[in-house]
């Protein structure tokens, strides 16, 4: 097929790149035009702005769109809606909050225009492995983009699902990155201790050594070791760790529908945590035991005394 992509990040590059190996003729667009050149150098159509890059497409017109989400993907969107017509469709391939499609979707559908939202999972390996994609949408639409889902999955009979209703793909994507959070900081806090700990003398080959035959093998443990391998003790990174957003959205999403989420809203905090130099919360926690009990614990523990004596 021939298809349109605007946005050429670290993503919206990979998934040009792996649609033209599959075939398919991409038209690109993105506000970086040396990224657009980039994207011409390996084979796709470059286009100078969005009415370009649908002048270039044949109706029924598909446009990808992969760009941050939030109000770039709604300026997106919207100026798409002035500019394709009855018939086209637009695909959300962003990390957007699956509230913010049925808002586009009911924009575009009083225009006859169809909308697809996808969670798309595989960060930089996706152009030699392949996306997990996860769509939303009316089947009608699915199928106009159906060739392009098939050529960004993996090989195989996985890793694309028509996961539901407008909404749902993204909705999908949220639980699987919040999900990816508690597992992540199970791994972390697991490094922690076996580091911590004078006991064990290799934890780069203890964790190689879980990649085969265990229970909590995976490509995060994979990543974690290869990482390891790099640098080792992890010096030349700093602890600290922001969150996209689909972390906070799936906690939301679980206290708006009543449902128990420990772990996931856990390793969200922890986050939080990270970004602190000093947690405030602890030294109030240190500020009130000095108030009600003169616990000086620093001030003992210098003393050779043991604070739990203070």
């Amino acid at each position: 097929m021939r298809i349109g992509m605007v946005g050429l990040g670290r993503m919206g590059a990979n998934m040009t790149t792996r649609l033209l190996g599959g075939g398919h003729e991409v038209v690109v667009y993105d506000v970086d035009a040396e990224a657009v050149r980039k994207a011409a150098d390996g084979g796709a159509v470059a286009a100078e702005s969005l009415g370009d890059l649908v002048a270039r497409l044949d109706a029924p017109r598909s446009v990808w769109v992969m760009v941050p989400s939030g109000s770039i993907t709604e300026q997106t969107v919207d100026q798409l809606g002035d500019v394709l017509a009855a018939g086209d469709c637009v695909i959300d391939g962003g990390n957007s909050r699956w509230t913010d499609d049925e808002v586009h979707f009911a924009e575009l559908e009083e225009k006859g225009i169809g909308y697809v939202d996808c969670g798309v999972s595989g960060g930089v390996w996706g152009l030699d492995n392949g996306y997990a994609l996860m769509a939303g949408g009316e089947a009608d639409d699915i199928a106009k983009v159906q060739p392009a889902f098939d050529a960004l999955k993996p090989e195989g009979d996985s890793g694309f699902v028509h996961a539901g209703r407008v909404g749902a793909g993204h909705f999908s994507k949220m639980v699987h990155n919040g999900i990816e959070y508690a597992m992540m900081q199970a791994y972390a806090e697991g490094y922690e201790l076996l580091e911590k700990v004078d006991m064990v003398d290799n934890v780069t080959e203890v964790f190689n050594s879980w990649r085969q035959g265990t229970v909590v093998r995976s490509w995060l443990l994979d990543l974690l070791v290869t990482a390891l391998e790099n640098d080792p003790g992890l010096s030349k990174i700093r602890g600290y760790a922001e969150d996209s957003g689909e972390g906070r959205w799936t906690v939301e999403a679980a206290i708006d529908n009543a449902v128990p989420m420990h772990t996931i809203a856990a390793a969200l905090f922890a986050r939080f945590t990270s970004r602190q130099d000093e947690s405030p919360a602890m030294q109030a926690v240190a500020a009130m035991r000095q108030q009600f009990g003169g616990h000086a614990v620093q001030a003992a523990a210098e003393a050779g005394h043991d604070p739990k004596d203070a």
